[in-house]
């Protein structure tokens, strides 16, 4: 991926597309905000780290609603 005239290059790590089940347990507060922002990754606050991987928040968001649903954001 170009970006900005630099090459990024994105770490996909070797698990088939399976999300870990301990993610997936509890709302975390990454979550949450990901949740918060509807996924847009240019909201995040995690945007301008250099991390070498392509996120994965989104399913996880996804499957959390899914197995313990809404986060109470109030609450948070």
């Amino acid at each position: 991926m170009v970006e900005n005239d630099k090459i990024i290059e994105y770490y996909i790590p070797g698990t088939d597309g399976e999300l870990s089940n301990s993610i997936t347990q509890s709302w975390t507060e990454q979550a949450i905000e990901c949740y918060s922002i509807n996924c847009d990754c240019s909201k995040c606050s995690l945007r301008n780290g250099n991390y070498s991987f392509k996120c994965q928040m989104p399913r996880v968001i996804d499957e959390l609603i899914n197995i313990i649903g809404k986060p109470n954001i109030n609450a948070a």
